[in-house]
């Protein structure tokens, strides 16, 4: 029981710098063009994120507990290792201002330690498959969904005062930073609470049947918003600042389509990337001032970061289950 309880507060650690690390998903925009204070952001991203406990099931965390690795081959060792992983990774990147995808942080820290147990085959290879899929989707979907929303939006009020304009959506963007931090806790606590409803599933804490407990969905998303109040400064600075510059109705049209875009994954059960999402439908916005409005070799730096997340956090976690298994076995 020790090693369970161990394991579920690691996944709340995860949990936290998942929030932490994605707090600049959520408020990078809403925090560059003045809309919000940084504390306001933050407080009103952490809202939402709690709040979508209550707003679109739990098909990601099925899929994650049991969707990408073999459950009979899963054990303490093998949960404990991958969430080492993961966190090695993203607290790592996370005190070094890199926007990372926490959630392939997990996936890459769960399957590496499973590989490590029962090799190749303990993958579940078509939800991988799934997984790195929309490695590429998610941001080019964020992105195509930016620069058309944004296409069509700017012929609306193309006759408009730019005051009038600026105005509107300093006060749309209000809502469009919910819409985001919504459909963010929606898909992103859901890898938490995949992860500890697989560790009481294997310790035959749930009975026979794989589901997903209510306090393990409302204590995941208290945290992940626990984690967005507290901020990952750093990050926030990278996504909102240096990528490209942003304006309220660059703020509102990047953050609408990709809360779009994440939720309609969260619907179909499909784990994404939100930091890929926004990082894309930011880009698309910054691609309509022209190519060269976009920081290319900010993104250029984005991009090997998220390259390199899967497999890093899957050493870390090979590592980890290799130094676990030697000392305990």
């Amino acid at each position: 029981m020790t090693i369970v309880i161990l394991i579920i507060f690691l996944a709340l650690v995860f949990d936290f710098y998942n929030g932490m690390n994605d707090a600049a998903n959520s408020i990078a925009t809403v925090v560059s063009t003045r809309v919000l204070s940084p504390f306001q952001a933050v407080a009103w991203a952490a809202f939402f994120n709690f709040v979508a406990a209550f707003a679109f099931g739990v098909g990601v965390a099925t899929t994650i507990g049991k969707g990408i690795v073999d459950v009979n081959i899963v054990d303490n060792f093998v949960i404990f290792s991958g969430i080492v992983g993961a966190i090695i990774l993203t607290a790592t990147a996370t005190h070094a201002g890199i926007p990372v995808s926490v959630s392939h942080a997990i996936i890459g820290g769960y399957g590496g330690a499973a590989i490590i147990k029962g090799g190749i085959h303990a993958l579940i290879l078509t939800g991988y498959a799934k997984v790195f899929l929309f490695i590429f989707l998610a941001p080019i979907i964020g992105m195509v969904v930016s620069l058309i929303f944004s296409v069509v939006t700017m012929w609306v009020v193309k006759d408009l005062p730019v005051r009038t304009v600026d105005k509107y959506f300093r006060r749309l963007q209000l809502v469009s930073a919910a819409l985001y931090s919504l459909s963010h806790g929606s898909n992103d606590a859901q890898k938490t609470i995949g992860i500890i409803t697989i560790v009481l599933f294997t310790n035959q804490l749930l009975g026979e049947t794989f589901y997903v407990p209510f306090w393990v969905i409302i204590l995941s998303h208290s945290v992940i918003a626990l984690g967005t109040l507290m901020g990952g400064w750093k990050v926030i600075k990278t996504l909102g600042m240096r990528v490209t510059k942003l304006n309220p109705f660059g703020g509102f049209s990047a953050e609408t389509s990709a809360g779009l875009t994440i939720i309609g994954a969260t619907i179909f059960g499909i784990p994404v990337s939100t930091t890929h999402t926004i990082t894309g439908a930011i880009i698309g916005y910054g691609s309509t001032k022209g190519f060269s409005a976009v920081k290319w070799g900010v993104a250029r730096n984005i991009l090997w970061a998220w390259v390199l997340t899967i497999p890093l956090s899957a050493v870390f976690a090979m590592i980890t289950y290799i130094l676990v298994t030697y000392l305990f076995n």
